[in-house]
C-alpha cells in the first residue's frame, strides 16, 4: 500500500509559527477539497486540538520517545488511512528534541527531524521574518546542509513587514535555491489567548476556538501556494498499519513468556536507587517501554477479536470537560479494543456515568476550573466511596490534583492525602521511569517511558506508595505519584499506544470491579 504523502511543518526555532501554519494549512487543505490528516511531534495536547478542529478528524501525535521509534510508521499509517494528505507539526526546532548527552547523532531522539526522516517526508521550514534580512540565507543554507537525511523541501515567510522586506528575504531564499512556499504578513489578530502552559486549549476556547482555526485558514489560503505544497508532499512510511487488537494480543503474549518476570520483580523495584541493579533502569531504549510492539496487523491475521474476552463491556469513564482536554485518540481505541465501554463525562457538572466500573481522569487545567469541579461535591464524595471500594482509577497530572485533597484551597476528591497549588515554575521534560509498586496500570518492575509537563505541585506529599522512580538529570533519585488500592495518580503523562499491556490490565480490572460492585 503506498503511503499517504505529508508535508512536515517545522523552524528554526519555538515561536516561529509553525502552529499558525500547520493549523492553517490543514484548514485551507481541507477546504480546498483535500481530507486531511493531522499530526504534531512530540507529547503536545494543545495543538492537536486546533489541528482538529481544522481537519475534522483527531489530530493525533507522533512521539518516538513515549512509543518507540518502530511505532511512527504503523500509527502514521493510522492516522493517516483514508486521507489523501498529511500535515505534521514539528516540536520546537528542526532538530531539537530529548536531551541526551550519550546521544552523537546530529538528529536528537524526538526531534521533528527524527520523524521527517522517519516518514520520509520533506520538510518545510517556517521563518519568523522579523529581524531577518539577506542573512537569511546563511540560516537557510546551515539548515539545508546539517543532516543529509533531511530534506528542506521550501520555505514559509511568516510576520512579513512589507512588499519590500518580502522581496529581499525571497531574494535570499533564491540565493540557496529554496523555493519560497508563502509569505504571511504580520497579523496581531491572530494570536490565541495563551496561558502557562502553551496556548488556551480548543475545547475550553469554545467558538472563539473555531474562529482563530477559521482565521488561520483564511491567512494560509491567500498566502500560501497550496498547489505547490501538495505537489512537494510525499512519503515513504511502509510497512504494517498501527492496530489496537493486535497491539493487545502482542502485548497479552509478551506477559505470558519469560520477559514477564521481569516486569513482576518486586525485589528490582524495591532496590531501586540502592546499588548497581537500579542504575540499569534505563539502559537502553527497548527497556524504557513496557511492551513490544505488535509484529503484524490484525486484518494479517484474518480479522479482529476481543483480546481480552469478558462477560459483558465494563463502563470506563473518561473525565473531559474544559479541565480534562489532555488525552490521545489511541487511548480510547485501545479501551474499546481491549473490551471496554468509553463514556466522557464532565467533572464540573456531571455524575458519574451509570455502571461505572472503572476511571480515567486525564490531563488538563483543573487549577482553572477549581472553583467549578469543587462545587460537584456529590461527583467528589461518590469517587472517594467508589475508590475506597476499589474502583479502578488512572490518574495522570491533572487527574492526580483532582484527586488530592484540595487545589489552591478548593476542595477535591480527597482520594489522595496530599494538597496542591500552582507553583513558581514549569517541570518538564520526559522520563524513564521503573513502577515502584503493582499497580491496575503496571506491575512492579515495569520499565516506563513518560513526560512531566505541570506547574503546579503538591505541597504536602501524599503518604501512599509512590508510583514511579526516576533518575534526575543530577542524579538523585526521585520517586513520584501515589498508589493505593486500585488508584494510580501520577504527574507523569504515558502514551497508552506505547504501553498497551497498561491498557489491558486496566480493563481488566474494570471487569473485575464490574463483577464485584457494579452487578450487585
Amino acid at each position: 500500500m503506498v503511503s499517504v504523502p505529508a508535508v512536515v511543518i517545522a523552524a528554526p526555532a519555538s515561536g516561529s509559527g509553525k502552529t499558525t501554519v500547520a493549523t492553517g494549512l490543514i484548514g485551507a487543505l481541507r477546504r480546498a477539497g483535500h481530507r486531511v490528516a493531522p499530526f504534531k511531534v512530540g507529547p503536545d495536547y494543545i495543538d492537536p486540538g486546533y489541528h482538529g478542529l481544522a481537519a475534522g478528524r483527531p489530530g493525533r501525535n507522533l512521539d518516538p520517545v513515549l512509543c518507540g521509534a518502530e511505532r511512527m510508521a504503523p500509527l502514521y499509517r493510522h492516522g493517516s488511512a483514508g486521507c489523501d494528505i498529511a500535515v505534521v507539526e514539528g516540536v520546537m526546532g528542526l532538530f531539537d528534541g530529548r536531551i541526551d548527552e550519550n546521544n552523537a547523532e546530529p538528529i536528537a531522539e524526538g526531534s521533528t527531524a527524527q520523524i521527517a526522516a522517519m516518514l520520509g517526508a520533506p520538510v518545510i521550514l517556517v521563518v519568523d521574518a522579523r529581524g531577518h534580512s539577506q542573512s537569511l540565507a546563511a540560516l537557510l543554507h546551515g539548515f539545508a546542509t546539517y543532516d543529509s537525511g533531511i530534506r528542506l523541501g521550501g520555505v514559509i515567510l511568516n510576520r512579513v513587514g512589507s512588499e519590500r522586506h518580502e522581496q529581499v528575504l525571497r531574494a535570499a531564499c533564491d540565493r540557496v535555491g529554496l523555493p519560497v512556499l508563502g509569505a504571511l504578513p504580520r497579523l496581531a489578530e491572530l494570536a490565541v489567548p495563551s496561558r502557562h502552559l502553551g496556548l488556551i486549549t480548543a475545547a475550553e476556547h469554545g467558538s472563539a476556538a473555531q474562529s482563530a482555526v477559521d482565521a488561520m485558514s483564511d491567512l494560509v489560503a491567500a498566502h500560501v501556494d497550496l498547489a505547490a505544497v501538495v505537489a512537494l508532499a510525499t512519503a515513504d512510511a511502509a510497512g504494517t498499519t498501527w492496530d489496537p487488537v493486535a497491539e493487545l494480543r502482542a502485548a497479552a503474549s509478551l506477559r505470558s513468556g519469560s520477559a514477564a518476570a521481569s516486569f513482576g520483580s518486586g525485589s528490582a523495584a524495591a532496590s531501586f536507587g540502592t546499588g548497581s541493579a537500579a542504575a540499569s533502569f534505563a539502559s537502553g531504549p527497548a527497556a524504557a517501554r513496557s511492551d513490544a510492539p505488535a509484529a503484524e496487523s490484525t486484518s494479517a491475521r484474518g480479522g479482529s477479536a476481543d483480546p481480552t474476552p469478558l462477560a459483558a463491556a465494563p463502563v470506563i469513564a473518561v473525565a473531559g470537560g474544559a479541565a480534562f482536554t489532555f488525552g490521545y485518540a489511541e487511548h480510547r481505541e485501545l479501551l474499546e479494543a481491549a473490551g471496554a465501554r468509553v463514556v466522557v463525562f464532565d467533572p464540573a457538572f456531571d455524575e458519574l456515568p451509570t455502571g461505572t466500573a472503572g476511571l480515567v481522569i486525564p490531563g488538563g487545567f483543573p487549577e482553572e476550573h477549581a472553583a467549578a469541579l469543587a462545587a460537584n461535591v456529590p461527583l467528589l464524595t461518590s469517587i472517594a466511596e467508589q475508590a475506597r471500594n476499589g474502583l479502578p482509577i488512572h490518574a495522570e497530572c491533572a487527574g492526580l490534583l483532582y484527586l488530592a485533597r484540595s487545589l489552591d484551597g478548593h476542595r477535591m476528591a480527597g482520594v489522595i492525602d496530599a494538597d496542591a497549588e500552582f507553583g513558581p515554575r514549569l517541570t518538564l521534560g520526559y522520563r524513564d521511569a521503573v513502577a515502584l509498586t503493582d499497580s491496575v496500570l503496571f506491575p512492579a518492575g515495569a520499565r516506563v517511558r513518560g513526560h512531566e509537563f505541570h506547574r503546579t505541585r503538591l505541597t504536602t506529599p501524599a503518604t501512599a506508595p509512590a508510583a514511579w522512580a526516576w533518575r534526575a538529570p543530577t542524579g538523585d533519585t526521585v520517586r513520584e505519584g501515589a498508589t493505593l488500592a486500585n488508584v494510580h495518580a501520577s504527574y507523569l503523562h504515558t502514551h497508552p499506544a506505547g504501553n498497551p499491556g497498561s491498557i489491558a490490565r486496566f480493563v481488566t480490572a474494570a471487569a473485575e470491579y464490574a463483577r464485584s460492585y457494579v452487578a450487585a
